[in-house]
């Protein structure tokens, strides 16, 4: 028994990822597959560190403000929305406005 993964790159590049399912000793299918699983969680781990790391250092040097400050549009977004904001333990803390 096997267990066969599959990783498709943005540019389409196809790579397969395999593991045999055999346990030590005496074991049933189930052991097996348990340490089939456990050696493909390692082998995936080992396939996307790198690739996770080389995407992580490409966002920062693109644009490290954008990073390390974050989106403004987020921010004046929820500005424009803060009478839709609700409080769970009672009325809205915003004050109604009083008619002039």
């Amino acid at each position: 028994m096997e267990l066969v993964a599959e990783y498709v790159g943005p540019n389409g590049e196809r790579r397969q990822l395999r593991v045999l399912c055999e346990a030590s000793g005496d074991a049933d299918l189930l052991q097996k597959l348990l340490s089939g699983v456990d050696q493909m969680k390692e082998l995936l781990k080992q396939f996307f560190d790198p690739l996770v790391q080389r995407e992580a250092k490409d966002r920062v040097t693109a644009d490290p403000d954008e990073t390390l400050e974050g989106n403004d549009e987020d921010d004046a977004e929820d500005e424009n929305n803060i009478d839709k904001r609700t409080n769970s333990d009672g009325p809205s803390a915003k004050r109604p406005k009083t008619p002039s």
